[in-house]
């Protein structure tokens, strides 16, 4: 299996399944010299692992990060830094019922047709949880990118939605409820509808939003290479994500250019942003921003109509512990992924100077 590995300079490789020994990863690239926080590594894995509310998948995994080499006397070395994060809490047994059969719209069928053979123990590598790799990867790279504030929320769940725009929230509020909104009203009320999907043994979609601030001007590698076109295939990468926009986005294809132009002042800031801080796809020094879509978990605990691996078409239920909405677990990860991307670009930046 290719494609385990992203980045160019920063540039993290990651490996295990989800009922394996263990999950695990490499981080190749990063400068010698910084000293890490282990606490705030310990809590970004923390706001992803399963188990931590009621809305979310009940598999119980403390997501402790074992740290092989690249870190002596608590700083990097400059040398790959290699982590494993230990499976303790699988529950194999739940998975018997589709070692045989596909679940629609999962993984499940493809990777047995591309690679002739599948681990259907909570989807092997195709779960979400080869995502704790790609947060102990973007842990680092947030303490490399001091000065860089990245936050994502909640933006929508189903049919609810946050209107207010990111500069009328308060990103401090984003962890005090379990749905990650930074509205709390409105989180109660996603919290309740995500109640109501899992008793119906159905799930739901929704959106992240995620604002990076304080980046400086020229992150990014035109023609092919663009800031928004890394960060669009980064949040495409990410288990159940169906799109990305940064920016104005969909809605920017409705407007006229005058009304869309982003007006300079005289310190080369702009007068609005609905370039999403990306113009050429280079950073502007402005904020960037942009929506990430999150399709509904395929494994649904009510009866459908699947294949088997024999071409007929068999009824199963789901079992086992799933997520009935991945959003909020998803916010640390579009962070995670958000901080490589911009690591990445700052050290290639710094191969001009």
């Amino acid at each position: 299996m290719a494609g385990n590995s992203y980045g160019t300079l920063f540039r993290l490789t990651t490996f295990g399944e989800s009922h394996g020994e263990a999950l695990g990863g490499i981080i190749d690239g990063c400068p010698s010299g910084i000293t890490l926080d282990f606490d705030a590594i310990q809590l970004e894995m923390s706001r992803r692992k399963p188990g931590q509310s009621a809305i979310v998948t009940q598999r119980k995994e403390p997501d402790d990060v074992q740290f092989l080499s690249g870190i002596f006397e608590g700083k990097t070395t400059g040398t790959p830094i290699g982590f494993i994060i230990p499976n303790t809490n699988q529950k194999s047994d739940d998975y018997s019922h589709i070692k045989d059969n596909y679940r629609p719209s999962h993984a499940d069928y493809v990777y047995d047709q591309k690679y002739g053979a599948r681990d259907y123990r909570g989807g092997g590598r195709s779960s979400a949880r080869e995502t704790a790799s790609r947060v102990v990867g973007g842990a680092i790279a947030k303490q490399m990118l001091s000065n860089i504030k990245i936050n994502a929320y909640v933006s929508s769940v189903g049919p609810i939605y946050l209107e207010k725009p990111y500069q009328d929230l308060d990103f401090s509020k984003i962890e005090s409820n379990p749905v990650r909104c930074p509205d709390e009203a409105l989180a109660a009320e996603m919290e309740e509808y995500i109640r109501e999907i899992r008793k119906e043994g159905d799930t739901v979609g929704g959106t992240v939003t995620c604002v990076i601030q304080n980046v400086p001007i020229g992150l990014g590698e035109p023609v092919f290479d663009k800031l928004h076109a890394e960060l669009g295939k980064a949040m495409l990468s990410i288990n159940a994500v169906k799109g990305f926009e940064f920016g104005s986005g969909f809605c920017g294809s409705k407007m006229k250019g005058s009304e869309h132009n982003d007006l300079y002042n005289p310190d080369g800031s702009t007068k609005t942003n609905l370039s999403g801080g990306i113009q050429g796809g280079i950073s502007n020094g402005m904020d960037i921003y942009f929506r990430v879509a999150f399709k509904p978990v395929a494994t649904i605990m009510k009866k459908q109509e699947s294949l088997d691996n024999k071409g007929n078409i068999t009824e199963m239920t789901g079992k086992g512990r799933h997520d009935p909405c991945v959003v909020p677990r998803a916010v640390p990860i579009v962070e995670a992924m958000a901080a490589i991307v911009l690591a990445d670009f700052t050290l290639i930046n710094k191969t001009y100077k």
